[in-house]
């Protein structure tokens, strides 16, 4: 399929898939007049390349995973393809998740005390 039917399909503009490409993270072929050729499966490769950058991986990680990726929710990285720099760049990635909920759980938990004591301002007499 041609870069506009995938940007139909997975409702990514053809700007940002040919971004993809120049990241290393699509390869579509080339036809003999040069448009880019994209197999059926690039449908798949290009919604999971849009769930990883929503989740806050840079392009950089998810070219390290992503010929891994089987599925959504499934990363087969045999242990002897992960690099000390796939991992380091893993591992500060788990790092910046963790310490964005510690963020998250303490604003929760300023906002919920902040509620109860608004809320039982408001039902004294």
């Amino acid at each position: 399929m041609r870069i506009g039917e995938l940007s139909r399909r997975t409702g990514v503009p053809t700007r940002l898939l040919r971004y993809y490409e120049e990241q290393h993270l699509l390869a579509p072929e080339r036809a003999g007049n040069g448009y880019r050729d994209y197999g059926e499966g690039t449908v798949r490769d290009v919604q999971q390349i849009r769930g990883l950058l929503d989740s806050g991986l840079t392009t950089e990680m998810i070219r390290a995973i992503l010929p891994y990726l089987s599925g959504p929710e499934e990363i087969l990285l045999p242990p002897e393809h992960l690099t000390p720099e796939t991992a380091a760049l893993l591992q500060a990635h788990v790092d910046r998740i963790q310490a964005r909920i510690d963020c998250l759980a303490r604003n929760r938990d300023r906002l919920s005390a902040y509620l109860a004591a608004v809320r039982a301002a408001a039902e004294r007499p």
